[in-house]
């Protein structure tokens, strides 16, 4: 997957999973967009890991790993 980016590698995988979900794919379509999307899905988890990584790293002061979960801002 040279140079793909998260956001690319997403949204190709819920085009993916709306054509599977629609199931109007033959079983050979069916089978290599379930292949494309594992190995999307995978990319993904990776991407995320690294960036999770990243998070705790920057957060890292001193000895200490302070690592918090990330929450999103609710606003009304």
């Amino acid at each position: 997957m040279a140079k793909e980016k998260f956001e690319e590698a997403l949204c190709r995988l819920e085009e993916l999973v709306k054509k599977m979900e629609a199931g109007d794919m033959k079983l050979e379509e069916s089978l290599k967009a379930f292949e494309e999307g594992t190995r999307l899905a995978r990319f993904c988890a990776k991407k995320l890991d690294e960036a999770e990584r990243r998070v705790d790293v920057l957060l890292k002061q001193g000895e200490e790993l302070l690592t918090r979960p990330f929450q999103e801002e609710i606003t009304e």
